[in-house]
């Protein structure tokens, strides 16, 4: 039987407000949901409205097999929402409401007890649009000794400062981006050479990460690490929407990290979830580990990065 690993996500939960109707989200959300499906202890650290939404995503937390007490209620602040539009390729655009519940996350002794005992903690730079959710973060950071802490950086519109990034990549072990966010950040810190790969190798030196990873959506994903480096092409699936597809590829390749595997089984695990998830309309419709592995074991379509299938190892 595996072990079961506790897992932090700190930041927003949410309700996406696609063209279909509202979906329970928020990028460290849908992560904390699928570690949880996948057999780990995941934790959502975040902050609910008095209201009506707000209690409807503690119901429905709760009935996705959440444990909720990480789950703080704001009495002054609304539940956080996201208005979302989708482009003809199923591709999301967003506008976050400012001035909500998860901007006001605040410590406790539960909290930090937590804390000290994850073995893997996951944050972006939404959460730290505000000064209380940013230093409450700080804290969780600093009373934590686990040796995985994951900064899945979600850039989004007007939500971030070059100096959330700096001490963000100052205070995580494994970075995870996707291909428009790398391209940033090579703006941003002034690399040259704008290569996958070339970005990776800077970023790890720079910064003293044990890994970096890039999704490349349908193109699958590469990752950089103390390792070979790897690159594994990605699936030609049906598309609904992606919202949530890359918080999955972050739980599939955790889960499997924290069990020991290796670098590409890691990513695969990651793409294959990934794949499902865009395949569905939201971002937390259930999926079964058995269901991932009936995928993994059938042949796929793949889909082949040519800028990485000539120098690097396709697991």
């Amino acid at each position: 039987m595996e072990s079961e690993n506790t897992i932090i996500a700190f930041g927003e939960i949410l309700w996406d407000l696609l063209p279909a109707g509202a979906k329970l989200g928020g990028a460290p959300f849908n992560f904390a949901y699928r570690v949880n499906s996948l057999g780990d202890r995941g934790w959502i650290v975040s902050r609910l409205g008095n209201d009506e939404w707000g209690r409807k995503a503690r119901e429905q937390a709760k009935a996705l097999g959440m444990d909720t007490r990480f789950l703080q209620t704001d009495d002054a602040h609304p539940t956080g929402v996201v208005e979302i539009e989708l482009d003809a390729k199923g591709q999301p655009d967003y506008f976050i409401t400012p001035g909500v519940a998860y901007d006001h996350i605040s410590i406790t002794e539960v909290l930090l007890d937590a804390a000290a005992i994850a073995d893997c903690i996951c944050f972006g730079t939404l959460i730290q649009r505000t000064d209380v959710s940013r230093n409450t973060l700080k804290q969780v950071l600093s009373n934590s000794d686990c040796e995985i802490k994951l900064l899945d950086i979600n850039l989004r519109k007007q939500c971030y400062t070059t100096e959330t990034i700096v001490e963000s990549l100052q205070a995580t072990d494994i970075l995870k981006l996707n291909e428009d966010e790398a391209l940033y950040l090579c703006n941003l810190f002034q690399f040259s050479d704008l290569s996958i790969p070339a970005f990776c190798e800077r970023m790890m030196e720079e910064w003293n990460l044990t890994h970096c990873l890039v999704t490349l959506g349908e193109r699958g994903a590469y990752a950089a690490a103390n390792a070979e480096p790897v690159y594994v092409p990605g699936y030609r699936v049906p598309l609904e929407d992606s919202c949530g597809s890359g918080d999955a590829f972050t739980a599939g390749f955790i889960h499997s990290l924290l069990r020991g595997k290796s670098v590409g089984e890691c990513c695969e695990m990651g793409n294959a979830l990934g794949a499902m998830v865009a395949m569905q309309s939201g971002a937390t419709e259930p999926i079964a580990k058995e269901e991932i592995q009936r995928f993994m074991a059938t042949e796929h379509e793949r889909i082949v990065d040519a800028r990485l299938k000539n120098n690097l190892i396709i697991k």
